[in-house]
Formats: structure tokens, sequence, C-alpha cells
């Protein structure tokens, strides 16, 4: 995930803007443009981004098999140790990379995230994918793109453009980590006047 959310003791309460049938809706819309634009998904290899990032891969990895007939390769990409902020913050847990059993050689690598921020979270998972093999192209899928670049990166597949400020929080709950499939909208408390 790109930044897209702190803990919630430093928002006020959010508001869902996304719920469970939307959420479905936008996977199943995603899978299509992949089978289109992939002239049947053949060499397609599905890496979500730890945590959800994960889970919406397996799920649109159903979805493609639904519509092609034929097993798409998923897995994860750890990006923890490529992160350009590891010194910034509490360390952190490292995630699972799993690669599936064919690789990535020559393959459409199909990198996928729930939201897409500010850019960095991608890059670093472009520099992990260039230690693991070369594909012959890499996309990327995203749930929501909620702008704000910092680099310049783009989603080949967005599920919902949902524009915001800097001061919103974007937070993806799906039902396998959080119970619920959402999106929801937050608020920033503002820092108190002597802390900006």
């Amino acid at each position: 995930m790109d930044a897209s959310s702190s803990d919630t003791t430093d928002q006020l309460p959010a508001r869902p803007v996304l719920e469970g049938p939307d959420i479905a809706r936008m996977l199943t819309r995603i899978a299509h443009e992949i089978v289109e634009r992939a002239k049947g998904a053949d060499d397609v290899v599905l890496l979500g981004i730890p945590t959800r990032g994960v889970f919406l891969a397996r799920r649109l990895a159903a979805k493609l098999e639904e519509i092609t007939g034929r097993t798409v390769p998923v897995g994860s990409l750890d990006i923890t140790m490529y992160r350009d902020d590891l010194r910034l913050g509490p360390a952190r847990t490292l995630a699972r990379t799993d690669i599936p059993a064919d690789g990535i050689e020559g393959r459409v690598v199909l990198l996928v995230d729930d939201v897409l921020f500010s850019g960095r979270t991608i890059r670093a998972a472009l520099d992990a994918l260039g230690d693991i093999g070369r594909p012959r192209a890499v996309q990327l899928a995203v749930l929501v793109d909620r702008g704000h670049r910092e680099l310049p990166i783009r989603a080949d597949y967005v599920g919902k453009n949902l524009p915001t400020s800097l001061r919103e929080t974007v937070k993806v709950q799906l039902t396998e980590e959080d119970g619920r499939d959402a999106v929801l909208l937050g608020v920033k408390h503002p820092a108190p006047a002597g802390e900006r």
C-alpha cells in the first residue's frame, strides 16, 4: 500500500465510499480489461504486494480463470527491504515473496496493490522485481488511485479514481484481512498550532 493510511488514532471517523459489491464489480471489470489487453492472459503472472494486494491478486486470478478457463499464476512480492522510508519509522515486519513455479522470465507481470498514492511502493516493487528476474513487461493494477504522485508512475488498470486531499486517508478493507470489503475515506486530525 502506498502510504494510503495511518493509525486510526490520528484520524476522524472514516466513511465508506465503496462497499463489497462495488469492489466485486471493479475486479470483474479489471479482469476483462486484462484479458482484452493481454489477448487472453496466456503469459500473465499476477504478483500482489502485501498485504491487501495479495488478496486482490488472488481474486483477480480467480476471475481471470472464470473468463478464460485457464489457471493464471499468482504470487506475492515483498517490497519491505526496497522501501526508501525504512529509516523513517519503526521496523517493519517482512512479508513473504512467493513467485509461481514457472517464474517471471519473459512473462507479463501484473503487480497488484490496493491503493496507489505517491508511487513509492510501486518503485520499490519494480526494484524487488528486478532482483528476481526479467519479465517481458510489467503492468500495474490497483483498486484505488487517489492521486498525489511523487514519482512518474501510473496504473494500467484502476478500479476507482478517488481524488483526495493530502489531509484525507484512504483505507481498503478486505474480508480476508478485515472481515468485510470496503474502501473508507477519512480525514487526519489537524496538528495543534504549536506542532505544525
